[in-house]
This record gives C-alpha cells, structure tokens and sequence, in this order.
C-alpha cells in the first residue's frame, strides 16, 4: 500500500520516524481510525474534531487546513485503487509530537508528523450482525486516563497487555475483552464501547470510568434519541449486564455487533437474547446502515 507521510505519498515500506520522534519516545501522539462507504469517510467531521481537541490538551501545535484530511484521503483512495479493488478503506490518520530533544519538554510541540495508512476492509460477515460475538470478562483492569479524559492516544500498552491476557481463554474464540475500572464498574471493550438493553432501555459505562468517548458510541446515543429510545450513562456491575437482554459493542470500524454470550475468568458462559441479535440491536444496525448507505 501506499501511505501518506508529512505531504507525500510514499510506498510504505519506503516510510521512516525519526528516533528522537516523540511519538516514539514517549507516546505523545493521536490517532484516528475510520472507515469509507462507497468512497467517502463516515463521520470525518467528528473524528478531526477529537483528534484537535487532543492535540490541543498535549501540546501539539497540529492545525490542518480545511478540507486538508478530505484531499489525503482521496489522494490515498487514488494512490492505492488497484489494491483497494473495489472495497471500502479503513483509514488511521495519526498525529505524533515529531522530533525533539532527548528528554521531556516543557514547551509546544512545533513540528508534529502526520502519517495516515490505509487497508481495504474485507466484506462485511453477515452472519457476525445475526449471530454476533462472545464478550469475555478481563481480570486486567482499565488503566486511569494520564489526563482528565481519555485521548486515543499512542500508549496502548493496557490494550495489548488485555489481548495477552485473552491467550487464557481457550472457550472465548473470537471474542472481545471487557475491561472493567479499577473499583470493578464496567468500562469498555479492548476496541470498542459496549452498550446493554433492560426492558427497553439502553445504557452505556459513563465517560468517568475512563473509557475513550468513542464516535461511534457518541452516534448511536444520537440514534437512540432519534429513535425514541431512553438511554442511560452511568456505572454498572458486570451482575447487571448478566441480567441484559441485549448487549452490543461499537466502533468506527465494525459498526454496531452484537454479543450474545458473556463469559467471565472462569468460563462461566451467560447466552444473551437466544443467541442472535436483538430487536434493539438490529434496530440500531438497521439505521446505521440506513445513514451509511447515503454517502456516494
């Protein structure tokens, strides 16, 4: 693939950081991840708008120009057509310190890097939005935000130390990590936000466990409202999501999917809305699909 870096298209495996990048060095850097629909970005407004504001709150003096990220991205759909053949692109646009002293500055960030990679995205599996995944329970906690809110940011150590800790879980196959706080409130997935239903009601972890306000999470709140649907923010015990009736996790890139078994550290299996996905669920999915299929 080809991939952009500071202003230009290059092969990928021509890219280089710098040693003293401080991306590098101490994970001071952002990254967004998204995905096209027949070409275009879903929600490029809003994912330009987190990354800003992290920029902002680490000192990162990044400030494109309007419309810079949509002229990356179909310059990288153009660069890269024969391999994307056809199907939509998952695109991170990540945003480091770039390169400084060897140590911990006090002052901005003047020159940051801007590296944006691009991949095609397989055909959607039909079968995952009817029959949808396991969640599996993590004896790993979530790790406290470094700032006041949690940022996308480059450190993802807690993630990679919680996709370790899945190795454990023979029974679990496919599914997706459950974090929860460190006072044991529920939090969010590896990659995604999770969400519940009770009796008609959606609820989803509060932002002050410290889990990353998703967009998509933000999205589908917005659908609920649209929808009529009451929601609900708060902390919540993994005793209550056994008692859901539905459960789904978000992101940017697979969507709305449905969970239909919970597993918790010792295998014990809770199957969730007979195994398939909820009236809720596909209900969420459906209009999702329904704004999705507007962009050309």
């Amino acid at each position: 693939m080809n991939i952009y870096v500071n202003g230009t298209i290059i092969e990928e495996e021509k890219a280089v950081v710098s040693v003293y990048d401080h991306g590098f060095l101490y994970g001071m850097g952002l990254f967004e991840t998204f995905r096209t629909y027949n070409g275009q970005p879903f929600l490029l407004d809003l994912h330009q708008r987190r990354l800003l504001a992290g920029c902002k709150q680490l000192g990162i003096a990044y400030k494109p120009q309007a419309g810079e990220w949509e002229d990356i991205i179909a310059d990288l759909l153009l660069a890269n057509h024969q391999l994307l053949s056809g199907k939509d692109a998952y695109i991170r646009f990540t945003v480091t310190a770039g390169q400084d002293i060897l140590g911990l500055p006090a002052g901005e960030y003047t020159h940051p890097h801007v590296v944006v990679y691009i991949k095609a995205i397989p055909p959607k599996d039909k079968e995952l939005y009817r029959t949808g995944k396991p969640l599996q329970l993590l004896k790993l906690a979530r790790n406290t935000p470094e700032g006041p809110l949690r940022l996308k940011s480059l450190h993802y150590m807690n993630n990679i130390l919680a996709k370790q800790e899945m190795r454990q879980y023979p029974w679990a196959g496919s599914a997706e990590g459950l974090f929860t706080d460190s006072s044991g409130s529920l939090a969010e997935g590896i990659v995604s936000n999770l969400f519940f239903t009770r009796e008609g009601k959606l609820f989803t972890p509060a932002l002050e466990t410290g889990i990353l306000p998703g967009i998509t999470r933000d999205y589908v709140l917005a659908l609920a409202e649209r929808a009529g649907v009451q929601t609900e923010e708060g902390f919540f015990t993994w005793s209550e999501l056994l008692r859901a009736d539905e459960v789904f996790i978000t992101n940017s890139i697979q969507e709305i999917v449905p969970v239909t078994s919970l597993f918790d550290a010792q295998g014990n299996c809770r199957r969730v809305s007979e195994g398939t996905a909820g009236s809720l669920t596909r209900r969420f999915i459906q209009l999702y699909e329904r704004d999705t299929s507007l962009l050309s």
